[in-house]
């Protein structure tokens, strides 16, 4: 049985699906050590063929697809995560590259560190276009959810806490705590959030602390439908219509206390888009603004 299991989510993303694999080909970790574990949500373009081509290739690897037919990343992960032999676990998406030490961190950093049970890695985006004038570091992060906290082993803090695309955890923790909530995360091409907020606060609420893995790093592929307009708009109404899914269901008070945290992110957004306007670039500002407009909207009417 191998010790660590790498989940990857794929839905209808044949050609990326493979740069993902491929990154795995070189890992510094031992063969011997970790498994890789595709579940396919009901893709319809070649993605089974793709794989199975692939697997071929590389028969020292231990390689599994798997089909997950409730639709969403949530049942996604879920089915990797009841599949997984590892005792392991750790997520890729289907638009990711894993850098050749990225089995390895995470393989040591639960081997030397018992007391820890979740953790995160950096993420670094991949532009597959260039990015419109209208781009700034809080859009960015909205959309490739880029970040990096440096090189060392450290805690997250506040209210902060790593994707789910770059993450690991000891499977006994879904065991404690549950699992992702179908009813938040992605579905198709509907980009709907939260799910990784909903889980992460369900962890903190329960006293358990997740860490940044230095070198456990991936490049998030970021295609050019991410960079229009469209998709900003969309992704955006979104991220306020999971907030409104996630905290209804914790109860009214819930709802009320994040409608109360948007009204000051209201604030801090007009400070910031001020600023982009004394730097000469009003366009960043006005997005930022449209950004912090889109969420409200989504927040409140569900849609």
């Amino acid at each position: 049985m191998k010790k660590l299991t790498i989940v990857i989510a794929t839905y209808n993303r044949a050609p990326y699906l493979l740069r993902t694999l491929k990154s795995l080909t070189n890992q510094t970790l031992d063969p011997e050590r970790f498994e890789i574990l595709v579940v396919n949500n009901n893709s319809t373009d070649d993605t089974k063929e793709v794989f199975v081509r692939f697997a071929t290739l590389y028969p020292t690897l231990s390689l599994r697809m798997v089909d997950e037919l409730q639709q969403g990343i949530s049942y996604v992960r879920n089915r990797g995560i009841a599949e997984a032999t590892g005792e392991y676990i750790v997520f890729l998406d289907d638009d990711e590259e894993a850098n050749p030490e990225f089995a390895e961190k995470y393989f040591y950093f639960f081997e030397n560190n018992k007391e820890k049970n979740a953790a995160g890695g950096a993420v670094i985006p991949v532009y597959e276009a260039p990015v419109p004038k209208w781009f700034s570091h809080y859009i960015e992060k909205m959309i490739t959810g880029v970040f990096d906290m440096g090189a060392r082993v450290v805690p997250f803090r506040g209210k902060s806490y790593p994707g789910v695309g770059n993450s690991g955890f000891r499977k006994t923790l879904f065991e404690r705590y549950g699992t992702f909530d179908p009813a938040l995360g992605r579905s198709g091409t509907n980009p709907l959030g939260g799910e990784e907020k909903d889980f992460f606060m369900r962890l903190r609420a329960a006293g358990e602390r997740y860490y940044f893995v230095p070198g456990a790093q991936i490049y998030h592929i970021t295609p050019a439908y991410k960079l229009t307009e469209d998709y900003f708009n969309r992704l955006s109404r979104m991220i306020g219509v999971s907030e409104r899914i996630r905290t209804r269901t914790q109860g009214r008070s819930a709802y009320t206390k994040r409608l109360f945290s948007e009204a000051i992110k209201w604030g801090g957004t007009l400070v910031l888009a001020f600023g982009f306007l004394l730097r000469m670039q009003p366009i960043k500002g006005k997005y930022l603004i449209r950004m912090r407009r889109n969420i409200t909207c989504g927040l409140l009417t569900g849609k």
